[in-house]
């Protein structure tokens, strides 16, 4: 159900306390695409066309962006973590050598003397720790990644497998991002990580701009459709903000209905956004949409998602455990798909949204115009990374 919205007024935001913005538009993303796109494995990801689900919901047309398939690492972050680490070995091999080295040359072990040396962290429900540790392990540099309370042992675990160390902290998950700002300073190692604070947004810039190349390829799938609404889910904001940020750059006053949506427990983009400025949200942050588990917004994507976005929307796990089972199912005809907790949440939304007799369902359908007419552009941007989770929300072992 939904737990809480708010409709905006774009660009009605008060940004005077929040870090200046670090737009993913069309230009920043092409340099991204170009150093991505050459790394082994790169492809689009499918875009698929969903009539299926599209006639249940009652909206024309429904597409869904495969991100599971990225890299082989079941989830979007790769373009990420993965894509900052490059960037942050490529500085250090020019700061020693004067000359930006290409991606091939780090890749072939070329600079090994120089990147062996280096060492970046980061604090990370699963996804995120995953791809730089990932990219840590193609590119030849060593990788710490700090785990909360409350993440899984299969998502550590497969951190670790990518040769990370992997360390778990008490407190949540803005709790292990301090820990990890902390252990960074007092080693000497970089922080590679997706949420920006004050003095330190280079890098999630960079992960913002990695985030953008799922903006740049669906639009090209799209084949010049346009999509009228889009739903982003949203943790600290980063890759909600690349994808609507690319989205205004290229549309510009034709740019979709945007819609971030969050969990119940940890909706710190739609309380900034009521309020006009940055709030956090604390708390056990308690949520099955672990990936989107942040009471602390990204300073330098919460500007663009005030000023951006048409509304907010914080959904209950219920919600989100409904879309799983009718996406597993397929939906009139459409093939299964395996998509998580966090992953899901953008159509868990959606489908609540069109579905729901509430007052607050009205409210939003009016206000968006969304119906028999929309066209609607979700990213799907994990699949089962807990398997044991995902069989446990499928099979209704929860009972609800």
């Amino acid at each position: 159900m939904i737990a809480d919205y708010y409709i905006s007024s774009p660009g009605r935001a008060d940004h005077t306390d929040i870090a200046p913005l670090f737009p993913a538009g069309t230009q920043a993303v092409a340099e991204s695409l170009n150093i991505i796109s050459a790394w082994p494995g790169y492809k689009f990801t499918s875009l698929l066309n969903l009539s299926g689900a599209a006639k249940h919901i009652g909206v024309a047309e429904v597409y869904y962006k495969q991100e599971a398939e990225r890299f082989g690492l079941n989830s979007f972050k790769a373009l990420g973590g993965a894509y900052a680490v490059c960037r942050v070995l490529m500085q250090a091999i020019a700061s020693k050598t004067g000359t930006f080295p290409p991606v091939s040359d780090i890749l072939e072990g070329k600079y090994k003397n120089i990147t062996e040396q280096i060492v970046v962290c980061c604090a990370t429900d699963g996804n995120h720790g995953r791809s730089v540790a990932w990219g840590a392990q193609k590119l030849g540099c060593r990788s710490v990644i700090y785990i909360h309370e409350t993440v899984s042992e299969n998502r550590g675990k497969a951190i670790a497998a990518f040769g990370a160390e992997v360390i778990r902290t008490k407190g949540n998950y803005d709790d292990a991002v301090r820990y990890a700002g902390q252990q960074a300073e007092q080693n000497g190692w970089t922080v590679v990580s997706d949420t920006s604070y004050e003095g330190y947004t280079e890098i999630p810039g960079w992960i913002m701009q990695g985030y953008g190349v799922i903006a740049a390829e669906t639009i090209e799938q799209l084949n010049g459709i346009r999509p009228t609404h889009v739903f982003l889910q949203a943790g600290v904001g980063g890759f909600a903000a690349a994808i609507l940020s690319y989205l205004a750059d290229y549309y510009g006053a034709e740019a979709p209905h945007v819609i971030i949506t969050e969990p119940s427990e940890a909706a710190c983009i739609l309380k900034s956004a009521r309020a006009g400025h940055y709030e956090s949200v604390t708390g056990e942050l308690d949520t099955i949409m672990a990936g989107l588990a942040c009471g602390e917004p990204s300073g330098i994507a919460l500007p663009e998602l005030l000023a951006g976005s048409s509304a907010f929307v914080a959904i209950t796990d219920e919600s989100v455990k409904e879309a799983m089972r009718g996406l597993a199912r397929g939906y009139n005809g459409d093939a299964p798909i395996t998509v998580g907790e966090s992953g899901v949440a953008g159509f868990a939304t959606l489908l609540t949204i069109m579905a729901e007799q509430s007052e607050a369902a009205e409210k939003l359908r009016q206000a968006l115009t969304l119906g028999p007419d929309s066209r609607v552009l979700l990213i799907g941007t994990e699949g089962d990374t807990d398997p044991d989770l995902y069989r446990h929300i499928i099979s209704g072992a929860d009972h609800g």
